[in-house]
């Protein structure tokens, strides 16, 4: 199947000044990232940037690149624009890489496009895997997932769901089977609902979990979760994750 992958790539970060831009092994990040996203079966790799620095950076390296709005308020925004500029059709798949993720595997971004083709009742696919870490089942920066019977996302949210009521009486101590699932940030969707998407009103619940894809669920959109074997690469939030991806690069792990 034809798809596009589009990867958001904004220059400001609280955490990590400049981060698109951020060296690893000798190529900026969201060029590492496009490259990585340029070994799945997607037909066309594109940067949507909202800098100069950055749409420059990419084309420097072979990678394309559009020039976004720099104020736009999220990465779906920035991703509908682009669609825009590029004229997809609106029937055409789109996979949404983050540009933080330099080692994305390409199989997850191929095997979330073909979900997203083989459920027409969804607006959009995404991915998650089983969770082996109490920590990480805990943890409000680790976001969870519950689906349904057809593999659609009932809900997503930072606490932990689903609640074991007995097994949890005393505190979180170990895990239910089967056992919970962390949502992957990455998601397909058909260009159309794309860029429709940051038309619809914001849903109350995504302004208290800080969530964007439970806009999609709130207005009764359905959205399709691939089940990955294991857990994504490291992605790159703060300078500490950063040393730890240049470490898996300089090793050859990457």
């Amino acid at each position: 199947m034809s798809y596009t992958v589009l990867i958001p790539a904004r220059l400001a970060s609280t955490r990590l000044p400049d981060k698109p831009l951020a060296d690893i092994a000798g190529r900026p990040m969201v060029v590492r990232v496009a490259e990585r996203a340029q070994r799945s079966g997607a037909s066309r790799v594109v940067v949507a940037a909202d800098s100069p620095a950055i749409a420059q950076a990419c084309r420097a390296h072979g990678i394309e690149a559009v020039m976004t709005r720099p104020d736009h308020p999220s990465g779906s925004d920035r991703l509908a624009e682009a669609c825009q500029q590029l004229g997809l059709a609106e029937d055409s798949t789109v996979v949404n890489v983050q540009g933080d993720e330099p080692l994305i595997d390409p199989a997850l971004i191929d095997a979330v496009a073909a979900l997203l083709a083989q459920r027409p009742e969804a607006a959009m696919s995404t991915a998650a895997h089983a969770i082996d870490a109490v920590a990480d089942f805990g943890n409000p920066n680790v976001v969870k997932v519950v689906t349904d019977a057809r593999g659609l996302a009932l809900y997503f949210s930072r606490a932990p769901i689903a609640w074991w009521r007995d097994g949890f009486a005393a505190g979180i101590e170990q895990l239910p089977q089967p056992r919970p699932l962390r949502h992957i940030g990455i998601y397909g969707y058909r260009a159309g609902f794309l860029q429709a998407f940051p038309r619809l009103p914001q849903a109350p619940i995504e302004q208290l979990e800080a969530l964007e894809q439970l806009r999609a669920l709130w207005h009764g959109h359905r959205i399709a979760v691939h089940l990955s074997a294991h857990a994504p690469g490291p992605g790159v939030d703060t300078p500490e994750d950063l040393q730890r991806v240049r470490a898996l690069f300089a090793a050859g792990a990457a």
